[in-house]
């Protein structure tokens, strides 16, 4: 007797193996064509849109032919979940621009409660570790250790990635913001923001004094109207999947 081949793994557990990986809610998934850095053409990945992440996988086969039409719904939720508003150049049916509107509600809900949450961190750590604080809380997704010059190299090679760094000041003391601003030309811009015992103030011609970094780069947001987006970049490999923040090789070609 032939011995019978081991059953292939189920659908559901790579499911449930890819919900381990991430808490971040799901908005959208489908085939997406993605041209990375590394490669000449674009190429089908099964993708999931969760929170403002694209996660791509490589365990789902390629569609034969290619999806105008799924290509204007991918930038309508992309649009949708980074921009925090419902994009009206985009071509979609009304039942398309009801899910977006319900994504939208859902996005700004989670910003809201990861705020909240990262907030409630920072008073705990500030508590049970008051003499370390500085060194143990939390840093914002946009802090680099980079110089002035490195972080305005960073912003004006990779404008879609975000255009407000934080970083260390010149004096090992401080912070630094540094901002790259769309007006008629491109414009880069650096603001100190000092340690003052357990707050933070931003040298401004009136100093604004905020409570921690997060604060600061929320501060810069909302006086901006969001025109400024802190600048994130982020990859991993996992189960044959690779994910990264929004920039242009993730969209798919007009």
């Amino acid at each position: 007797m032939m011995a019978k081949k081991p059953p292939k793994p189920a659908p559901r557990r790579i499911f449930q193996e890819r919900l381990k990986i991430t808490a971040l809610p799901l908005y959208f998934e489908g085939f997406l064509l993605v041209k990375r850095s590394e490669y000449q053409e674009y190429k089908h990945y099964w993708t999931e849109l969760r929170g403002t992440t694209l996660f791509f996988y490589s365990d789902k086969k390629s569609p034969s032919t290619e999806n105008i039409e799924s290509g204007e719904e991918w930038r309508g939720f992309i649009l949708t979940v980074t921009e925090l508003s419902v994009p009206l150049h985009v071509s979609l049916l009304p039942g398309q621009v009801i899910r977006l509107h319900e994504v939208l509600d859902r996005e700004k809900k989670r910003r809201i409660e990861t705020e909240r949450t990262l907030s409630s961190a920072i008073e705990k750590e500030k508590e049970s570790i008051e003499d370390y604080a500085d060194v143990l809380s939390p840093m914002p997704a946009c802090f680099y250790t980079v110089s002035r010059k490195e972080a305005t190299e960073m912003l004006e090679k990779n404008p879609s990635l975000g255009n407000m760094i934080l970083r260390p000041g010149s004096d090992s003391k401080s912070y630094s913001i540094t901002i790259r601003q769309e007006t008629d030309m491109p414009r880069i811009k650096h603001y100190k923001v000092m340690s003052v015992g357990k707050n933070y103030t931003i040298e401004l011609e009136t100093p604004v004094t905020l409570p921690n970094l997060f604060s600061v780069i929320d501060y810069f947001m909302k006086e901006t109207r969001g025109n400024l987006r802190p600048f994130i970049y982020s990859t991993d490999v996992t189960l044959g999947m690779f994910f990264t923040s929004f920039s242009h090789n993730a969209l798919v070609p007009p």
